[in-house]
């Protein structure tokens, strides 16, 4: 027992001796060599006045009001905004709100509640929607994308530009579908007067007015698209009420003939040749 108390103590011994004779060697070496401390001092009282060299001066700060000033990395960050803001335009100025309802209108119409996807249904209404708003993009190319991006334009006049087509398409839209009263709606809710002309009315209620116009066209292009739908549904259930079928699901049956009618009067070309007529050429 007693060697066993001896082997610990000298394991700690050992153990702790490297350290306290470190401790020992640093506090001597620091109390014998008393210049180390006061140099490290020195060496950064020295370096301290290194920093007030280093100002930076004003007057040497670009105008970053100049196009040609401006960064990489402002112009990334200027793209990247446009970018994030895109999806919003997208869904607020042109015909894709018009488009994605009437189609998934035409989905629910048929009973497929997951068939078509999603995904189909977004690709098929950004592509038609890229085929309408053609025209219009292609002037905002010419008028005011490109002059500001050769230098001969300024951004003011760019934006003031780019504004025109767009308004120019939302204008006609309205116009058509003979909702006008929605544009006197979003001015009073401004708090803005009655206006008489249409460059009378700003942008910022002439967008909102055009998407209440757009709902309403699509609400009235899905209600003519589900006539023919739910006279199918009507027929299957009274031919299976009269046959005393009724536990069984009258969608389960009408379905397959929903199908093979919209494919028998090629649905999807008929849909899709009156929803881009519907906006007169975009």
């Amino acid at each position: 027992m007693s060697l066993r108390v001896v082997f610990i103590s000298a394991l700690l011994l050992f153990v702790a001796a490297p350290s306290s004779a470190i401790a020992q060697e640093v506090v001597g070496d620091l109390a014998d060599n008393p210049a180390r401390l006061d140099s490290s001092k020195t060496s950064s009282v020295t370096a301290a006045p290194a920093k007030s060299n280093g100002l930076l001066d004003l007057s040497t700060v670009p105008d970053l009001t100049k196009r040609e000033n401006f960064s990489a990395a402002l112009q990334l960050l200027i793209i990247l905004t446009v970018l994030s803001l895109a999806p919003a335009i997208l869904i607020m100025m042109t015909s894709f709100t018009r488009i994605v309802i009437v189609l998934s209108l035409l989905r629910q119409a048929m009973g497929t509640q997951q068939l078509p996807p999603n995904q189909v249904l977004i690709g098929l209404s950004l592509f038609m929607t890229c085929v309408v708003m053609g025209p219009t993009w292609q002037r905002i190319n010419g008028e005011a994308l490109q002059p500001y991006m050769n230098g001969t334009m300024s951004q003011e006049a760019a934006l003031a530009n780019a504004q025109g087509p767009i308004r120019t398409f939302m204008i006609r839209q309205i116009q058509q579908a003979k909702n006008d009263e929605d544009v006197f709606l979003m001015c009073e809710a401004s708090g803005q007067e009655t206006p008489t002309t249409w460059k009378e009315v700003p942008t910022l209620s002439l967008i909102p007015a055009f998407m209440l116009s757009e709902l309403k066209t699509a609400s009235s292009m899905g209600f003519k698209i589900y006539l023919p739908f739910l006279a199918v549904d009507m027929v299957i259930s009274t031919i299976l009420i009269s046959m005393g079928m009724m536990m069984l699901p009258p969608a389960l049956i009408s379905l397959p003939f929903k199908l093979l009618l919209f494919v028998l009067v090629d649905g999807w070309r008929l849909i899709t040749m009156g929803l881009i007529a519907s906006f007169g050429g975009g």
